[in-house]
């Protein structure tokens, strides 16, 4: 039985780490379907995605969020590249970044958990936006793990509706994406 040589270097496993790409693209029909089945085709999943004109409207912003070792983000940014409608990206997580998202929750909000649930959406920051005499429905920002606590804070059975935009980001500071 042979034993590991002492002087071998480990073998380390890739990691696979989260990130947000911001890409800047021509705003035109087809380029979403076109990047979504970049994705799609080499079988990478993308966990969130945002997308809108930015203030040039010939050019839209799109935030996308994945998983992958570096070297499966390295080969997603080189693919993304190719694009035609792809004027320039950045990977948001290689540096300082802010990022953000919204999510709309719709509760049950009657009798004595109405307080209750004003308190809670209080604590979290959160407006309520829409009341009925049963419901509230609460808008919150922030990043997504201060939205996964606010979830995990109610009661289950008291949330009736979840929607969530998934992550939005910008570079801290003088770093900016632009044409």
């Amino acid at each position: 039985m042979n034993a590991p040589s002492p002087y071998a270097l480990p073998v380390q496993e890739a990691k696979a780490m989260r990130h947000i790409i911001s890409v800047l693209l021509e705003n035109e029909a087809g380029a979403l379907s076109r990047v979504a089945g970049l994705f799609s085709a080499r079988g990478y999943n993308i966990e969130s995605l945002t997308v809108a004109p930015t203030e040039d409207p010939s050019l839209s912003r799109m935030t996308i969020v994945t998983t992958g070792s570096d070297d499966v983000i390295e080969q997603i940014t080189k693919q993304l590249n190719k694009l035609i409608d792809v004027v320039k990206l950045v990977d948001l997580s290689e540096s300082a970044h802010i990022e953000r998202e919204l999510m709309l929750i719709k509760v049950r909000a009657a009798g004595k958990d109405r307080e209750e649930m004003k308190r809670m959406a209080d604590i979290f920051r959160g407006r309520i936006i829409d009341v009925t005499e049963s419901t509230y429905t609460v808008e919150l920002t922030g990043d997504g793990s201060k939205l996964d606590a606010f979830i995990e804070a109610l009661d289950k059975a008291a949330i009736l509706e979840t929607v969530r935009t998934g992550a939005s980001g910008i570079a801290r500071g003088e770093r900016v994406l632009r044409a």
